[in-house]
């Protein structure tokens, strides 16, 4: 996984972030000043950094200038386009606008890490090991036919490891937003993966909300 640098001055916002990233396994550093966030990034390498813009002492716009080709993500109140192309411009990777859903964040930080090569190509677990490059699981070294709603739902539950998915969210990631059939499809789901994998005690049921997958 990746080590991460977060510069956000309020506090609430830096631990949120910190403590879902650290849940599906990256190591982050958390700071809140714009002039203590300078002085770590000249000494310390990291694999992607995220920026609010409004800091203390130092704006993200100018922390960005010394990245030194470091992957960065913009994570901002500051929601105008001028705003928005000022950040890309400068170099960012990726600009969004608060209020956001960790899971936003966590799928767009994917897309940067895996274009610089600095994310895990697979993940195995009980003997299960899921290919996210070529999008197949193998039990046991044998490959596991799974549908590519199934392999969707199986692959979003462990991107997101750790964290409670509602039903209505993974119908969002997995279906899309247009899907109008019932939530009970993610049930049926679940235990077809449950059975095909013998992953029981991993997907856990969350009552009367959804499920998380465990690691």
């Amino acid at each position: 996984m990746a080590r991460i640098l977060i510069v956000e001055d309020e506090h609430p916002i830096r631990n949120l972030i910190q403590r879902n990233l650290e849940l599906v396994g990256h190591t982050c550093v958390g700071i809140g000043d714009g002039n203590e966030a300078l002085s770590v990034i000249e000494n310390e390498k990291f694999d992607l950094m995220i920026f609010d813009v409004m800091l203390p002492h130092a704006s993200g716009f100018e922390l960005i200038t010394h990245a030194s080709g470091t992957p960065v993500i913009f994570v901002t109140a500051k929601e105008g386009i001028n705003d928005r192309l000022k950040g890309l411009s400068l170099g960012a990777d990726d600009y969004i606008v608060k209020p956001f859903e960790i899971q936003e964040l966590l799928l767009r930080m994917r897309a940067v890490l895996r274009r610089t090569k600095k994310d895990d190509s697979e993940l195995t677990f009980d003997g299960v090991t899921v290919d996210f490059s070529a999008k197949k699981v193998f039990r046991g070294g044998e490959e596991v036919y799974l549908t590519p709603k199934e392999y969707s739902l199986l692959e979003t539950l462990v991107l997101n490891r750790n964290i409670a998915l509602s039903r209505d969210k993974l119908i969002t990631l997995v279906w899309g937003y247009d899907y109008d059939g019932d939530s009970r499809t993610v049930d049926v789901h679940i235990r077809q993966l449950r059975a095909k994998l013998g992953i029981t005690h991993r997907l856990k049921t969350l009552y009367k909300t959804g499920y998380r997958f465990e690691l």
